[in-house]
């Protein structure tokens, strides 16, 4: 799978989402704010970018839409410690392995 580019603060909608499962839209706001100070269009900007990217999908559930992680946790961990490692160590996870050990 390709890798998909989420910012810091895209990732807290995805951890909500990761935390709670499927949320309606009113929900999710509720579980981002729980851990972060932000408003309602903030969370909606972030969750119709993380749509675009592929990173989150919606479906139609007894009415009302919910949302969801379209990737799950491992895979986006896996995705950003393979980006670091490849800027940082030249894709040498061993590399960064050792450098973790001596720290």
């Amino acid at each position: 799978m390709t890798r998909i580019a989420v910012t810091e603060a895209e990732s807290a909608i995805l951890a909500a989402l990761w935390r709670h499962g499927p949320l309606s839209f009113a929900s999710l706001i509720e579980a981002v704010k729980a851990d972060n100070a932000w408003g309602d269009a903030t969370i909606k900007t972030l969750l119709g970018r993380l749509m675009r990217k592929g990173a989150v999908c919606s479906e139609r559930d007894d009415g009302r839409q919910r949302y969801h992680p379209a990737i799950d946790r491992r895979t986006y961990v896996d995705g950003e410690i393979q980006a670091l490692t490849d800027r940082l160590f030249a894709g040498d996870r061993a590399a960064l392995r050792a450098f973790l050990d001596g720290a």
